[in-house]
């Protein structure tokens, strides 16, 4: 912003509270019987309203320039004592304002207190609100309270840098391309990184491409036996919910265990909005937590510790208020517009979209710029406004375009916090996942998923529609932070699905998984074709599915595509005039055979089709812009990491969690030591692009 906007800004809203603060007093000489803006004779409107603005200039002026002196020269009272004194001290800065205005201004010393007291608290109303946009204000705001707290709590000066991981949810690798690209870029305090200090990486994620699957292997090392975003376990005969706070604790210590770690921010560490806590100690808003009760695992004190403050809780409440009403617009308007694809956005959605795209990104910002004004070795946070926006308005949608703005403006907030940091920062920005574009599967087929299994298993197939809930992560975020129960509504997926009720179906954006509980082993191949002959069939050959995984007795793990052509994983060998993983890329084989090994795989697996030219799913949800499975973007994540840091990879492709998980871990410990200050070289593995050349 050019120096000349931001004086113009400031002196607007000096303009403006001095108004709010005459029509103020005003309105309290019209109703306070002791306090008076006119001569004994009486004046003109005009000359009370110029009274009044005098007075509530000098009152202004006399707070600006004199309070701090006075609290200064208190900082010896007892805090009580203090507290009692503000609003004598303000009645005598009122009654000295009105005494510059000769035989007009007049109020007796009880009034002025009372007086004094409504004009500051109008006033201070009025500047917080017109601050709700003014990121600098809000930054400053927050670096003086920082500086306030290194002062008290003794914060040293380090040279060692700290790191900060910025996970910006469901942004995928093209999308991000294509908003730092050209002259005036979408993001551009993203675009000045890669054009001059970072390089931009893209990783590969693995089959279950979502943000439980993906975050539990970067922050722990390990996302094995993680199948999808639900899936049914039949030894225990639940249905595991990753977004469900116990189930995200259970998925942790399964991680813990098999990586033999804490995590990623063991030392020193803090995670903010995530799933799990990475071994931190410092937590807010960390989904693994919430539901426990001790002093070192209070995840909900991050929504506290931020709504403590009153104008952060003005700001973010008018900004709440804004985004509902953002959303209805815009849902009315792409209903006007009949655009398609088009999915529902009614019900509580304006509120989660709300709750996604500013409650939770203000706290999770508001304690990233306190971890880092503060020291902290390293802090992993996650922003999950475009994952949810995208669900519903599509990956590239007007809507989506107008959060990725937000977002950028989040990254440069923080960006320039570390300007007053104890300690230089590195920044990495990175993403757990994409999303694909497409028509939901119901909407292109006129069934779901559901159906289709139950017809082929020769039972009745429902008339009403099921629908699975979606905004994943905003929606357990939003439940944890209303102390809500885990199950809420019939909507949602049940816990104990009754063992003879026919088959569980499950999705998880383009991925199904279809299990029998009934069986309580893993069926074979060979099983299901002899007790539900027509499913397999009826799932392969049918055109909104890519491919199927089975388990065959013969051959091991095996992929059934279209018109009987399939892939034994375990052999690599091909039947039929064509391979159904062909469509998903080179990498498709390997991350399929890898799920195929986990105990807790589905009978069935189910992957949509993908179109080979526009990269479109249909997603198995009520989701346009999904992700969970394989094909299209949604399987493209990015890394913007540091040129001082090493290259991700020196060759080849960066591919799947566990792996981005121990690049994280090879630059937290070059950060201890000392590490690289030039870039390696990166082969595929990165790409270090001018502004001009991005996108």
């Amino acid at each position: 912003m050019p120096p000349w906007r931001g004086v113009g800004s400031a002196v607007l809203r000096v303009l403006a509270v001095w108004a709010v603060s005459t029509v103020t007093m005003l309105l309290l000489a019209g109703g306070l019987p002791d306090f008076r803006l006119q001569s004994e004779h009486g004046d003109s409107a005009t000359r009370t309203a110029i009274t009044a603005a005098l007075g509530a200039g000098a009152f202004g002026l006399l707070s600006a320039l004199v309070w701090p002196l006075l609290v200064r020269a208190l900082l010896l009272v007892p805090a009580l004592v203090l507290g009692l004194l503000v609003f004598f001290l303000n009645g005598s800065l009122l009654w000295v304002a009105l005494s510059l205005i000769p035989e007009r201004g007049e109020a007796g010393p009880e009034t002025a207190v009372v007086v004094a007291a409504v004009m500051s608290a109008a006033s201070s109303t009025t500047s917080t609100l017109l601050t709700v946009r003014d990121d600098g204000a809000y930054r400053r705001r927050l670096a003086r309270l920082a500086d306030r707290r290194r002062r008290r709590e003794g914060t040293r000066t380090e040279d060692t840098p700290g790191t900060v991981f910025l996970q910006l949810d469901g942004v995928g690798h093209g999308v991000l391309r294509e908003a730092v690209a050209g002259p005036e870029p979408l993001m551009p305090a993203v675009a000045a990184l890669c054009g001059t200090t970072h390089r931009l990486t893209r990783w590969r994620t693995d089959w279950s491409s979502q943000t439980a699957a993906s975050q539990l292997g970067i922050l722990h090392g390990s996302n094995e036996d993680v199948p999808a975003f639900r899936w049914y376990e039949k030894e225990t005969g639940e249905v595991v919910v990753s977004n469900r706070p116990t189930a995200a604790a259970e998925l942790q210590r399964r991680a813990v265990a098999r990586a033999g770690d804490l995590g990623l921010l063991a030392t020193d560490g803090a995670s903010r909005g995530n799933l799990f806590s990475g071994g931190a100690r410092q937590l807010a808003l960390v989904l693994s937590v919430s539901a426990r009760r001790g002093r070192t695992t209070r995840s909900r004190a991050g929504y506290f510790a931020y709504f403590s403050d009153p104008a952060n809780a003005t700001r973010t409440a008018v900004s709440f208020v804004a985004e509902v009403f953002r959303e209805l617009a815009q849902a009315l308007r792409a209903r006007l517009r009949k655009e398609r694809p088009r999915v529902s956005r009614g019900g509580l959605y304006p509120f989660l979209r709300a709750f996604a795209t500013v409650v939770e990104r203000d706290v999770v910002v508001a304690a990233v710029i306190g971890d880092v004004l503060n020291g902290r070795t390293a802090v992993y946070a996650d922003l999950v406004a475009y994952d949810e926006v995208a669900h519903h308005s599509g990956p590239r949608g007007r809507d989506t375009r107008q959060v990725l703005r937000r977002l950028d403006r989040a990254v440069a907030l923080i960006t320039k916090a570390a300007d007053h940091a104890p300690r230089p920062y590195r920044l990495v920005l990175l993403s757990d996942h994409g999303q694909s574009a497409g028509e939901t599967f119901l909407s292109a087929y006129g069934l779901t998923l559901e159906d289709l299994v139950r017809a082929g298993c020769g039972l009745p197939v429902s008339r009403r529609a099921s629908r699975t809930p979606s905004g994943a992560e905003a929606r357990a975020a939003a439940r944890a932070a209303l102390h809500r129960p885990e199950e809420g509504g019939p909507e949602q997926t049940p816990r104990r699905p009754a063992r003879g009720a026919g088959p569980v179906v499950l999705a998880s954006g383009n991925l199904g998984l279809i299990s029998f509980p009934a069986v309580r082993y893993r069926m074979s191949r060979e099983e299901i074709e002899r007790r539900h002959p027509a499913l397999l069939p009826a799932l392969a050959d049918h055109p909104g599915v890519g491919f199927l995984l089975v388990h065959s007795e013969l051959h091991g793990p095996v992929v059934i595509g279209a018109h009987g052509c399939e892939v034994r994983l375990a052999t690599g060998e091909r039947v039929g005039d064509h391979d159904p993983l062909e469509p998903f890329g080179p990498g498709a084989e390997a991350t399929v055979r890898r799920t195929a090994d986990f105990p807790h795989a589905a009978d069935i697996m189910v992957n949509s089709r993908v179109d080979p030219d526009t990269g479109e799913v249909h997603a198995f949800e009520e989701q346009i812009g999904s992700h969970g499975g394989l094909g299209g973007e949604q399987n493209e994540a990015f890394l913007l990491s540091p040129l001082r840091l090493s290259a991700p990879v020196t060759s080849g492709e960066l591919v799947g969690a566990e792996q981005v998980h121990r690049v994280l871990r090879r630059w937290l410990r070059e950060a201890r030591t000392g590490g690289p200050r030039a870039p390696r070289p990166s082969g595929r593995g990165g790409d270090r692009l001018p502004p001009e050349r991005v996108g």
